[in-house]
């Protein structure tokens, strides 16, 4: 078959023959009972991570530390049970989620001796986990691999008799997609395959996703709520915090640079200058939206492979007080972006699953807590809190 790239405008359609939850189930029951997780990225270190940490949490193995849908406030929501997931994917590596998983132990991301513990659930997944694209050397065109991504997920959906699939996009950051380029780019195919199989979409990450033009008919026509982009774990959580100070207490900022330190997955991929813009749009445009206007300085990302899954980012802020006084302030913030983001993908599959079961369709701003570049809502985390509080009564109230 010709490996021309098809029309963009006909590409990401979904098909006239599937519909949101509509796929046959020999229990209804059943169905009902259990949700399905789609990981696009699914046996990197995110992934496995949320996998893994699902599987901890509900052997009561390890409390629910930094998930959100956890606490008080949306005990009676009701979001799907930690133990009703069932977790699938792309991915276009080959490596078993028990072996990352190892790996991951070994680096210290997860428990010495939780991916003993968790072996089955890992292993499940892994089975569930199908071959992502474009590799090297397909030549399959856009509509064809659009059309085998859904396969999967319709697949994936019938074979556990599952109520709903979330596709979560948890991948490696892509470069934004050249000017008048004509292929969409891979985030936007997996984000056309959930369109088309009927399943609400998160976009962790800063890649294009849904966000391309050729999507927008689709999204909309679809009737499918989704969220993104962007997960808004370490640096710009901390700066979404500052920035609202310095503006509340009319301390003009003058300069905000920063710099990040981090191996793994993310660091190679960062190590792209394409890629790295990408990421650093929306950690600026946070600071641009709370303080009004864009300061000087910039974010650096280096590429440090012997750091592993581990990152380090400083920020320098130059700011005046009274009467000018010249003032600065530095923060430095260490951790494990896997397991900070873990719990955040988890929290996102299970809120927008709920969307989904109350029927609300759409882009959701009310999760904008958990991203860089949300659809719409203030930059100020308290402000996206109280937004993600009412969201969650509304999805206890809607029946």
């Amino acid at each position: 078959m010709s490996a021309e790239p098809t029309s963009s405008t006909t590409s990401p359609t979904p098909s006239s023959t599937t519909s949101p939850g509509t796929s046959p189930g020999p229990d209804p029951a059943a169905r009902k009972a259990r949700t399905g997780v789609w990981l696009i990225g699914a046996r990197g270190s995110v992934a496995t991570t949320a996998v893994a940490g699902c599987a901890a949490v509900t052997a009561g193995l390890h409390p629910a530390a930094g998930m959100i849908t956890e606490t008080p406030d949306f005990a009676d929501s009701p979001l799907p049970p930690l133990a009703s997931l069932v977790f699938g994917g792309h991915d276009t590596v080959s490596c078993p989620l028990p072996k990352r998983a190892e790996e991951l132990a070994a680096g210290g991301v997860l428990p010495h001796g939780l991916p003993s513990a968790v072996s089955a659930e890992l292993a499940a997944a892994d089975a569930e986990i199908r071959p992502g694209g474009p590799g090297a050397g397909d030549t399959r065109c856009d509509e064809e691999l659009i059309e085998a991504f859904a396969s999967d997920l319709r697949g994936f959906r019938d074979r556990h008799s599952l109520a709903r699939v979330v596709v979560v996009n948890v991948s490696s950051t892509e470069p934004a997609p050249a000017p008048g380029a004509v292929r969409l780019p891979p985030s936007s195919l997996y984000a056309a395959a959930a369109l088309r199989a009927g399943c609400p979409y998160v976009n962790f990450t800063p890649s294009t996703g849904l966000h391309h033009p050729a999507l927008a008919e689709a999204a909309t026509r679809g009737s499918l709520p989704y969220a993104g982009r962007d997960g808004k774990t370490g640096q710009t959580l901390l700066r979404s915090v500052l920035a609202p100070m310095f503006q509340q207490r009319a301390l003009a900022v003058r300069a905000w640079s920063g710099t990040n330190l981090l191996g793994g997955g993310d660091g190679a991929a960062l190590a792209d200058p394409a890629a790295a813009a990408a990421k650093n749009a929306g950690k600026e445009r946070v600071l641009t939206d709370t303080l009004g206007t864009a300061p000087q300085g910039e974010v650096h990302i280096d590429d440090v492979p012997a750091l592993g899954d581990w990152k380090t980012a400083w920020d320098h802020i130059a700011f005046d007080g009274f009467l000018g006084s010249r003032m600065i302030l530095q923060t430095t913030w260490q951790g494990c972006d896997s397991a900070l983001a873990a719990p955040l993908v988890l929290d996102l599959a299970r809120l927008v699953a709920r969307a989904h079961e109350c029927g609300i369709s759409g882009p959701l701003p009310e999760l904008g807590f958990y991203f860089k570049d949300p659809d719409g809502g203030s930059s100020a985390l308290s402000e996206q809190y109280a937004a993600l509080i009412r969201f969650a009564l509304r999805l206890r109230d809607t029946r």
